[in-house]
């Protein structure tokens, strides 16, 4: 089965834990009742079945059709969703669901169609996205309809199993029966209507005057809010801000170049961090990243400082994590301490070692094959990209390593990482919420049954994530630090730079996670 991976603005992997990183910030402007709430995304969603994508254009829709049990504040504190009340360990969660609670056809969720959506998601046979990524495998859940209650039994400890079974986009029963109707966005539960579908051109509905179940104490007769969203497809930045600027947009992340010329308008905007700059080698047999040495011989001979710099424009900072969705559970940082000191002699030397002699002409060879790495550089994430990817060419070539750049899309992402598996390096960043997350991708089944797509097998991070999967929240945070600190150490995660990616947004006012939250939009007067 073919997977999609975290990839910024186009595939972002989004097991949503909804910790708010930033908000507008528009002052006391008066609201406004009525209006559209109009935000640009960089790539068609493709299907809308919230269990069966990670992609991030779809998953920011999704959340718009599709609630979950719990949200999170800003602080981190876990409030009422789909469920009034909810108690969990590492193995087993109970939730109650608040009462009232319709589909967008006028028909009752009941505690039954929940079970559904978390057993289907526990499923290996289902096929979901989300198994093994955001619910263990093996995970089931029961239901008592005259009490409103769900009872979720864990296929493997899970350290965040509140969190992660309590994210989960909840679709109706109809949808259950028939997915191709969740495909398109049918049958939620969330604060709005799919109205019409038009791919590579707009996703368009309307709020649900019924939906009452928002965050906490939220309420439904709020000024503000808006009565319809449009998401357009626009791929070019440059167009994006042209909208944004002449107001047929409301919103748009915009993380290129453009977004000087809405900074120099003073344009409100919602910042949040993302580690784009990652690195990750291919292990598998046949690989030059089988060995260890190559891999931290690459990374040692880059100036990672100077690459970020490129990648970001220089508005970045170096990672500490690959969890960069606030409020992180586990702080510290995992990266720098552990990243191989730039120096390119030395980086030379280990390839020496590892048995790839330069040649009169520089390049390196070992048993007469010549030392060649196929750089896979995402074209959905921005233009720095193309820049970066020139710049890791030109100096690994520097030390007798012949780079292939491979420019992909969000499509061949797919096809490279879980299926033909033709790559080397991979430029492809993850975007986690919960250092749970990572192990999926970090150890486990291979592609094209598993996402663990570079063939990772780190013994230090299995025993430690394994200890961490006991121990619930925070109290496994020191596991899940030397875990991420071992991938980082043998270089087989590279988060080196982290990036500010702001939404710029003109008439409205939000919170931002993973993606916008619609209960938090405020449509604002002109």
């Amino acid at each position: 089965m073919k997977r999609a991976v975290a990839l910024l603005g186009a595939v972002v992997l989004t097991t949503t834990a909804c910790g708010t990183q930033g908000t507008s910030g528009s002052g006391d402007q008066a609201l406004a009742d009525g209006k559209t709430f109009t935000m640009s995304i960089g790539t068609d969603p493709g299907s809308l079945d919230p269990a069966l994508t990670v992609l991030s254009a779809a998953r920011a829709v999704d959340r718009f059709l599709y609630a979950s049990l719990i949200e999170r504040t800003p602080e981190g504190e876990i409030v009422s969703g789909l469920a009034e009340k909810w108690e969990a360990t590492t193995t087993t969660a109970t939730f109650t669901l608040r009462q009232g609670i319709t589909c967008t056809d006028g028909s009752p969720l009941t505690a039954k169609d929940v079970a559904a959506n978390i057993t289907f998601a526990g499923d290996p046979a289902s096929k979901s996205a989300l198994t093994g990524l955001q619910v263990p495998a093996g995970t089931t859940a029961t239901a008592d309809d005259a009490a409103r209650t769900v009872t979720v039994t864990s296929g493997a400890p899970d350290a965040f199993l509140l969190t992660n079974i309590g994210t989960l986009p909840i679709v109706c029963a109809k949808g259950m029966a028939d997915r191709s109707l969740l495909a398109k966005g049918e049958h939620g539960t969330g604060m709005f209507k799919i109205t019409e579908i038009v791919p590579n051109d707009r996703y368009t509905m309307e709020r649900r005057k019924d939906f009452a179940w928002g965050p906490g104490d939220w309420q439904q007769n709020q000024p503000g809010l808006p009565d319809k969203v449009v998401f357009r497809v626009i791929q070019n930045e440059t167009t994006a801000v042209n909208l944004l600027l002449q107001g047929q947009l409301t919103a748009a992340q915009i993380v290129g170049p453009d977004q000087e010329r809405l900074l120099a308008q003073k344009v409100d905007h919602v910042d949040g961090a993302t580690p784009l700059g990652t690195l990750t080698f291919n292990q598998a047999d046949g690989h030059p990243g089988k060995d260890p040495a190559v891999r931290k011989a690459l990374v040692q001979g880059l100036d990672l400082n100077q690459v970020g710099k490129v990648l970001t424009n220089g508005k970045g900072k170096p990672s500490q994590s690959l969890v960069t969705v606030q409020p992180r559970p586990c702080t510290g940082d995992n990266v720098g301490p552990n990243l191989p000191k730039f120096d390119k002699g030395a980086a030379t030397s280990a390839l020496d070692a590892a048995g790839w002699k330069a040649g009169a002409d520089g390049t390196r060879a070992k048993d007469g094959k010549q030392l060649t790495v196929k750089l896979l550089q995402p074209t959905v994430a921005g233009p720095t990209l193309t820049s970066t990817a020139e710049l890791i060419q030109q100096t690994w070539q520097g030390i007798g390593v012949k780079v292939e750049i491979a420019p992909v899309d969000s499509a061949g992402i797919n096809q490279a990482l879980f299926d033909t598996g033709a790559w080397d390096a991979s430029m492809v960043p993850l975007t986690l919420s919960l250092p749970s997350q990572l192990t999926p991708f970090a150890s486990g089944t291979l592609p094209p049954d598993g996402v663990n797509f570079a063939h990772i097998a780190n013994a230090e991070f299995e025993a430690q994530s394994k200890e961490a999967a006991t121990k619930a929240g925070k109290d496994g945070c020191d596991n899940w630090n030397r875990a991420e600190a071992a991938l980082v150490k043998d270089a087989s995660f590279i988060p080196y730079y982290d990036s500010v990616l702001p939404v710029f947004v003109k008439g409205a006012k939000f919170t931002i996670s993973d993606s916008v939250d619609p209960t938090a939009i405020r449509m604002l007067a002109s």
